[in-house]
């Protein structure tokens, strides 16, 4: 048996490290991930509610209807960003994601807490986010119970009697998921997510596969133009994408019980817009890296943060500004926008075309700048 021998351990090291500083995408993955990773996770980790966007139909426009909505935007769960005149108004903002909570104050309120008589007010809650529901729905009516027991004090120190009945209620009404199920919630995210990360990584070994075989030597001496080539290579994943984009659609809906409630047309067209954006995105990556590895490391990269920042695991409205601005790069928060608004509220393309937008916007600039780095690379 051969005894362990220093200068030849000193070489497989020396060896290893001038492949490693060769390997420059690799190394900075290495170097620079942890870093991002621990960044991205203390940002966008974080369970707690709170500042839920709130609209207010105040039809009362009195003290004690503006005393009430202080009660609520006093607290850090609830934040007040629009006042509006009507249901319609509050249902939109609830469809396009704008609000979360809508509180309804009758136009009595004030006249029947005067004379003594039982006031309600409705609250409109967004049912699509279970978490956020929940945790809007019970700190609702906590501040509507301290708010009437603060009113029966008042009344017992003008009349020396606390009433029995209740001065003041709130009746909730939950839109789009009244059962509040997180399965409901999961499965288009879900499907969005397993879309993106199959179709990234299909496209992301592609060009890399024509480099290590040597083919891509092959067609650089063809009349083969950049944008033909990577349209070309996109092309046939865009139809598995879809087919397989279809059976998972069909399963969760069928064996998990998730109803669609909007446009099944529309879904299948702007599923399409997506796996044409990931696709491009997959492209890219295949343009950055060098080697299959690298393309594995470089879309490892990238799925994890699209999963803690586009709203999968984490609502955005408890993310810190500059960790919002980093989801809106992840094409994957605009298509969970649209599948959970689908989904669940039966939403059409106008309260969807900013996301819709964002998709094009995105996928337009990533297969720009695929096709820059590849005509470099050619050169």
């Amino acid at each position: 048996m051969k005894h362990f021998s220093l200068s030849r351990y000193r070489a497989i090291v020396r060896k290893e490290l001038i492949q490693i500083r060769r390997d420059k995408p690799s190394m900075a993955i290495a170097l620079i991930l942890p870093f991002m990773m621990l960044f991205l996770f203390g940002y966008a980790i974080n369970t707690d509610v709170d500042e839920i966007a709130t609209s207010v139909w105040d039809q009362s426009q009195t003290a004690q209807s503006r005393e009430l909505v202080a009660n609520f935007t006093n607290t850090e769960i609830f934040r007040t960003v629009s006042y509006v005149s009507s249901y319609a108004e509050m249902e939109k903002l609830i469809d396009n994601g704008s609000v979360h909570v809508g509180l309804v104050i009758p136009p009595d309120y004030a006249k029947q807490l005067d004379r003594g008589e039982p006031a309600a007010v409705q609250l409109l809650i967004d049912g699509s986010d279970p978490n956020i529901a929940r945790t809007a729905a019970a700190n609702a009516q906590l501040i509507v119970q301290q708010k009437a027991i603060a009113i029966q004090e008042k009344n017992l120190q003008k009349e020396g009697v606390w009433k029995l009945e209740q001065p003041l209620q709130a009746e909730t009404r939950v839109l789009f998921n009244p059962e509040m199920k997180s399965i409901v919630f999961n499965i288009p995210g879900l499907i969005g997510l397993i879309m993106q990360n199959v179709t990234m990584i299909l496209t992301a070994f592609s060009l890399v596969r024509e480099k290590e075989r040597g083919t891509m030597e092959q067609l650089n001496v063809t009349p083969i133009r950049p944008i033909e080539l990577l349209t070309g290579k996109i092309t046939p994943y865009v139809f598995i994408g879809s087919f397989s984009f279809s059976i998972v659609l069909l399963f969760g809906t069928l064996w998990f019980g998730v109803p669609i409630k909007g446009s099944l047309p529309l879904l299948f067209v702007l599923s399409v817009l997506f796996l044409i954006t990931t696709l491009t995105l997959g492209i890219f990556i295949s343009t950055v890296a060098k080697t299959q590895l690298q393309a594995m490391q470089v879309s490892f990269a990238l799925i994890l943060p699209s999963v803690l920042l586009s709203g999968f695991m984490f609502p955005r409205e408890t993310m810190p500004l500059v960790i919002k601005w980093l989801g809106g790069l992840v094409p994957l928060t605009y298509f969970l926008e649209i599948l959970r608004g689908i989904f669940l509220k039966g939403v059409g393309l106008a309260a969807l075309w900013k996301d819709t937008l964002g998709m094009v916007i995105f996928s337009c600039l990533i297969i720009t700048i695929a096709i820059l780095r590849f005509r470099k690379q050619l050169d």
